[in-house]
């Protein structure tokens, strides 16, 4: 079994506890004419409107439903920062405490699917399109670079993990 240890710091975990709960909040809206869960159940058929909007139809409320059982899955793994409702509050040292969360590869994946969907949520939020659809020093961006940092990070330790399985 492949396994990845991920550290967080005790505030980015509840900073991102906060963005999995209002992302679980936004899929259970379910909103059929908001953008970003349209992003998040792209057209199958772009070229054939009806028969992209029948496999919608087939496809979108299970593809939600993973999506929300994948961030339960997150929301449970970081419940180790504790119950704070304001991270604002915590002190430097406190807020800096690194949290060690242990994933399997099901929970990798996991992970890997909810920081990807976060990203496009805010993405189309946003008005992103392709990276280049930015500008560089805009504040707005930096929950959206922290994702893909963190998104990166994660990627590599679970292509790390893999390899170092692999060789064993």
């Amino acid at each position: 079994m492949t396994t990845v240890v991920m550290d967080i710091t005790r505030i980015e975990a509840l900073h991102l506890r906060n963005l999995v709960a209002q992302f679980v909040d936004l899929l259970d809206q379910g909103d059929g004419q908001d953008p970003a869960l349209a992003r998040l159940t792209p057209d199958a058929y772009p070229d054939d409107v009806e028969a992209s909007r029948e496999f919608r139809g087939l496809t979108r409320a299970d593809l939600l439903r993973r999506r929300t059982d994948d961030a339960g899955a997150l929301l449970a793994d970081l419940a180790a920062a504790g119950d704070v409702t304001d991270p604002a509050s915590l002190d430097p040292e406190d807020a800096l405490t690194e949290i060690v969360i242990v994933l399997d590869a099901d929970r990798s994946a996991a992970w890997l699917r909810t920081l990807a969907a976060l990203r496009l949520v805010l993405a189309s939020r946003l008005g992103v399109v392709v990276e280049d659809d930015r500008p560089a020093d805009d504040p707005r961006f930096g929950i959206y670079d922290w994702l893909g940092y963190r998104l990166d990070g994660l990627v590599r330790a679970v292509d790390e993990a893999v390899d170092g399985s692999a060789a064993s």
